[in-house]
């Protein structure tokens, strides 16, 4: 998403009355930092095979990317077709499913040759995509997650998502990461971590420190993109234009 004229880390949405002491805040820790492309409007951002999948936005220039996380460089790279705005993407077996902004239309990719053979629709916006090991779950914007089949690409529920009884709205990109749903909040440094099951956020993660760290002065550059190495437990953040990637440590409770 891109919204000019609104600062980045405007706040968080746990100051919203969304947070309570029952809600652990963890301010993150840094256990590396390697470079990451501050031309890329980060979308969208997995882990699989020792490489980084990235989505970058705006129309005419999206594409979808394979990097080498340790040096930043890229190793392939497919373009959207023109008129899209390219938003999350994830991968399903021999596929990578990537979703568009204000479009209605969804791109199917071979897995790991990044060349296009499908398409597909939805209603409304797409904003983030994440998988467990049966479902598809894609944010568009709202306080709910859709839960969609990763062989149709049909809807097939719903989760909204609260923390202490009230919405979280603006869910942006996702990650599962050990049985939970991370989610950047747009416009904020948080990350919420959400159990799949009930929607109910169980913990944030305040990336404050990378904000100020970033130092941006462009109103869009904020936290967005979150991948996880699940075979070596590492969880990689950045953002939209950062030039840093992060590893960071994964919360324990």
């Amino acid at each position: 998403m891109m919204l000019a004229g609104f600062p980045a880390g405007t706040g968080h949405a746990r100051a919203e009355g969304q947070t309570g002491e029952d809600i652990p805040v963890e301010p993150v820790h840094v256990l590396a930092v390697f470079p990451h492309d501050p031309s890329a409007f980060t979308e969208g951002l997995f882990y699989r095979d020792g490489f980084l999948w990235e989505s970058t936005g705006f129309s005419g220039r999206s594409v979808i990317r394979k990097v080498d996380p340790a040096t930043g460089e890229v190793r392939a790279q497919a373009r959207l077709p023109d008129g899209v705005f390219g938003e999350g993407i994830a991968d399903w077996h021999d596929k990578v499913i990537s979703l568009t902004w204000k479009s209605g239309r969804g791109f199917l990719w071979h897995y790991p040759g990044l060349s296009r053979f499908g398409s597909f629709t939805y209603s409304g916006q797409g904003w983030g995509l994440t998988h467990d090991d049966r479902d598809l779950f894609m944010s568009d914007g709202t306080s709910c997650l859709r839960r969609l089949d990763p062989d149709t690409l049909g809807q097939r529920g719903e989760i909204c998502v609260t923390a202490n009884g009230e919405p979280v709205s603006h869910l942006n990109e996702l990650e599962f990461v050990r049985g939970e749903i991370y989610a950047n909040i747009w416009l904020t440094p948080d990350i919420a971590r959400i159990d799949p099951l009930t929607g109910h956020v169980r913990g944030w993660l305040d990336l404050t420190e990378l904000e100020e760290d970033i130092a941006a002065t462009d109103t869009d550059a904020v936290a967005n993109g979150i991948a996880y190495d699940a075979v070596h437990d590492r969880l990689y953040v950045t953002g939209k234009y950062w030039q840093h990637l992060y590893q960071i440590e994964r919360p324990r409770y």
